[in-house]
């Protein structure tokens, strides 16, 4: 497991030059984020028709350590603020994650929407859960990574520039969370 973890750190940290194309600039990323922003990595968001917005903060706060992932921080360090507004601007246009074909329980795709409804989950995120403005999309995103980054808000791990997410997912148990993920990742 850290060999993967060095691969990936040694890939993404080379985010080639400012003279290049973007196209060809955002290649270190796409390699763990997935050729078109579909991530297939564990614990590795998709970033296909995330906010321009939202991906920007992102970067802002992996560049500046605010967010700890060490990959993110190495590969953000060096990028401008114009770098990061339009790596943020060419990801948003990528297509969004499609929604799965199979694999869905129906009981916890039905407990995860009574959660989302009753935490609401759609006033910030949309109620098609595409995200807007500094809320990510959450619909069809990778189940692993939103159940990861669920948990953290949660527990602290994971600072935002608001304490909401920590607010919102503090009565919740861990069997909860699961099944928002669920909910979420599988969204049609």
């Amino acid at each position: 497991m850290c060999f993967i973890r060095a691969a990936i750190v040694l890939s993404c940290a080379a985010i080639p030059a400012a003279g290049q194309p973007l196209p060809e600039r955002l290649e270190p990323c796409l390699a763990c984020h997935g050729e078109k922003g579909q991530s297939e990595t564990p614990e590795v968001p998709s970033l296909g028709g995330q906010p321009a917005m939202f991906v920007t903060i992102e970067l802002f706060m992996f560049r500046g350590k605010q967010r700890r992932v060490e990959v993110m921080n190495e590969s953000t360090k060096e990028l401008t603020d114009a770098d990061l507004t339009a790596f943020a601007a060419y990801l948003a246009k990528l297509p969004p994650p499609k929604p799965p074909t199979a694999g869905a329980d129906q009981a916890r795709l039905a407990r995860g929407r009574t959660l989302a409804e009753q935490h609401r989950c759609g006033f910030c995120h949309n109620p098609d859960y595409s995200g807007r403005e500094q809320m990510p999309r959450l619909a069809n995103q990778r189940e692993d990574y939103l159940l990861k980054a669920l948990r953290d808000y949660k527990s602290g791990a994971r600072p935002g520039y608001d304490a909401i997410m920590a607010q919102v997912l503090y009565p919740l148990g861990d069997a909860e969370i699961a099944d928002l993920a669920h909910f979420l990742a599988q969204f049609q």
